[in-house]
């Protein structure tokens, strides 16, 4: 018989923020991709087309850490238009020494959200100049606002372009982002506009046609791609993968499948294998990152369970240190 203890979205939330310390657990996992034994199987993926949902499990061992957790991630498109969210979920973590359940992480999506923020933002620090100052965000939800919020602790940013499909919510997202900032911030037209002055671009949409084009590409532009998570998705144009000096992925066993990799591939734009690099193996020093400063570079996020374990860690510490959650026998 053992404890285990129950923590709400409210416990999490009082508990994690993202800050620098959430950025270094991350990257740390990605570290761990590249330099240890870690125990990360594919993703489980359930789609139910009816409702417009879909359904991720994930997961991920990581030597050195106490636990794992396995994370539940549904998202259900139509939800809005029920007054209710479009994304939830939970996390189980289990001691990665006997296997018994320790926590459940009621987040409700909000540790995948900063994990995923989190991410941006070691890739950025990783892959951009350090001089970057001007964003474009493709893409005007919560994540977009997320990422800036994370960049911005890795990247002196000053100004701030937005696209959207939807015009009206690209302005209401900008004005709000400019007072919650203070940043100046353009809601723009088109994609060439938002992107022209870019020093970073992150695209943050659930897009099935490409989105960046190679036309868009410039010396020094770093892209981070955040939506392509399933294989339907795509925002970067093979065209413009292909253009690109150096292409990084989160994990290349999933971008072959999930990611802005696997619609390269399958036009066989991006045959030379040598050009694939993973983001552990840079911030680990086994592969060269960005080497000069006209260097276009793009990362392709697709999401890990190593991320969700690292997060999901990091939460658990911080909840039994402020004395959070309920805790009930098993």
């Amino acid at each position: 018989m053992s404890d285990i203890t129950l923590l709400s979205e409210a416990d999490l939330r009082a508990c994690v923020a993202l800050d620098l310390p959430s950025i270094e657990a991350i990257e740390q996992a990605f570290v761990l991709l590249a330099t240890a034994a870690v125990a990360m199987p594919p993703i489980l993926r359930l789609d139910i087309p009816e409702h417009n949902g879909e359904v991720d499990v994930k997961t991920a061992y990581l030597p050195g850490l106490e636990r794992f957790a396995i994370k539940v991630s549904p998202g259900f498109f139509d939800n809005p238009a029920l007054g209710l969210p479009s994304l939830n979920g939970m996390m189980m973590l289990l001691s990665a020494r006997t296997g018994l359940l320790e926590a459940l992480l009621l987040d409700n999506g909000y540790l995948t959200a900063v994990r995923t923020a989190a991410a941006g933002a070691v890739a950025a620090r990783a892959l951009s100049r350090p001089d970057s100052r001007n964003v474009a965000l493709i893409g005007a939800g919560e994540q977009a606002a997320l990422q800036l919020q994370a960049l911005r602790l890795v990247r002196p940013i000053k100004s701030v372009r937005v696209w959207a499909r939807d015009s009206a919510k690209a302005n209401s997202f900008s004005a709000e982002l400019a007072r919650s900032s203070g940043l100046a911030v353009t809601p723009c037209a088109s994609i060439e506009e938002a992107m022209a002055d870019a020093d970073i671009a992150i695209t943050c949409t659930p897009s099935r046609e490409p989105l960046i084009e190679a036309r868009h590409l410039h010396p020094g532009l770093h892209i981070t791609a955040m939506g392509s998570d399933a294989e339907h998705k795509n925002e970067i144009s093979p065209q413009a993968l292909a253009q690109a000096d150096l292409y990084v992925a989160d994990r290349l066993s999933q971008t072959r499948l999930l990611g802005e990799l696997h619609h390269a591939l399958a036009t066989g734009v991006m045959a030379d294998e040598s050009r694939l690099v993973e983001l552990g193996q840079v911030l680990a020093g086994q592969r060269p990152g960005r080497t000069d400063t006209a260097q276009i570079t793009v990362c392709d996020l697709t999401g890990t369970g190593a991320q969700d374990t690292a997060i999901a860690n990091l939460a658990f510490e911080r909840a039994r240190s402020a004395g959070k959650g309920f805790q009930f026998g098993s």
